[in-house]
C-alpha cells in the first residue's frame, strides 16, 4: 500500500502558537492584495510557514472555514516555491465573496512578491 504524505501540510509548515503570530505582527513586510493582507518575515527554517487569520467580521463559520481551506491548499501546492519565510494571511471582508480561483490568483500574486525588496535600489 502506497502512502501519500506529500499531500499533507505538516505541522512544521504552520504557525500555531500565539507567540509566533505576535512576533510576526511586528514584521515590516506587508503586501496588500484584493481581499487579503499578507504579513511576512524571514525565518531560520528551511521552508515557508503559514498562519491564517480570518475574523468573525468576514462571515459565518462556513465562510471562514471555506477561506481557510482555500488558503491552506494554495499554500500546500506552492510551499516549495516560496522563500523560507513566516507569513500570516489576514482575510478582509471582500474575500468572503471570492471563489477558489480568485483566491488562488490573488495569493499567487502575493507569493511572487515575497522576498522582493520594496526599495528599488536594493
Amino acid at each position: 500500500m502506497v502512502e501519500f504524505r506529500a499531500a499533507k501540510l505538516p505541522k512544521e509548515a504552520r504557525l500555531r502558537k500565539r507567540s509566533e503570530f505576535l512576533i510576526l505582527s511586528g514584521a515590516q513586510h506587508k503586501t496588500f492584495i484584493k481581499g487579503f493582507i499578507v504579513v511576512w518575515q524571514d525565518n531560520a527554517g528551511a521552508t515557508a510557514r503559514l498562519g491564517i487569520t480570518v475574523s468573525k467580521k468576514i462571515g459565518c463559520a462556513v465562510v471562514r472555514n471555506r477561506l481557510k481551506r482555500f488558503l491552506r491548499e494554495i499554500f500546500r501546492r506552492n510551499r516549495m516555491l516560496i522563500a523560507a519565510v513566516d507569513m500570516n494571511i489576514i482575510a478582509r471582508r471582500e474575500s468572503a465573496l471570492m471563489n477558489y480561483f480568485e483566491v488562488q490568483w490573488e495569493i499567487n500574486k502575493a507569493f511572487s512578491l515575497i522576498g522582493v525588496s520594496s526599495c528599488p535600489r536594493v
